[in-house]
């Protein structure tokens, strides 16, 4: 027995009915679709629901705005800056010790206290941050953005957490 000999079994498969092929034996002339109506034409969109709203219709669409032009930092508290070691704090330290993922803008806030005075450089100070850095005889030095101005850029680059 090879391939091209299996055949199914006797009555198991039925030939498809061929309608509309003219008058000689059954489904000749309107094909089994009765006389006339929406039904007897091929004329029903996918999805036509009788004239009532459409469900594609009725759900709601998406709401809101992206702000293209928005800038997302990876925030850094001073109670973790405080648990360091190193008394100068850059993004790069940051992220040897695991704190923030890799490409990304760093912003210092000011929840927590600072007791030693660090050298703290990020992209961002939150105006309670500067105050308590300041404060306890640290330096704030904000570095510039990796890109000038304008809609950031998307691949591959500071933002690629989005």
């Amino acid at each position: 027995m090879k391939l091209h000999d299996l055949k199914p079994a006797h009555g198991s498969r039925q030939e498809k009915k061929r309608v509309g092929r003219g008058i000689g034996g059954k489904g000749g002339k309107t094909a089994g679709r009765g006389t006339k109506g929406q039904k007897a034409r091929n004329k029903i969109k996918p999805g036509f629901e009788g004239g009532q709203l459409p469900l594609t219709q009725r759900i709601p669409k998406l709401k809101g705005f992206r702000n293209p032009f928005r800038i997302e930092y990876s925030v850094v508290n001073l109670d973790v800056i405080s648990k360091l070691d190193d008394s100068e704090i850059t993004p790069e330290l940051l992220y040897s010790h695991g704190i923030i993922p890799k490409k990304c803008l760093v912003k210092v806030l000011g929840r927590g206290e600072v007791s030693k005075p660090y050298a703290v450089k990020a992209h961002s100070f939150s105006e309670s941050a500067r105050q308590a850095i300041t404060a306890a005889g640290g330096t704030c030095e904000t570095i510039e953005l990796p890109y000038k101005s304008g809609r950031p850029p998307v691949s591959g680059n500071a933002l690629s957490n989005r």
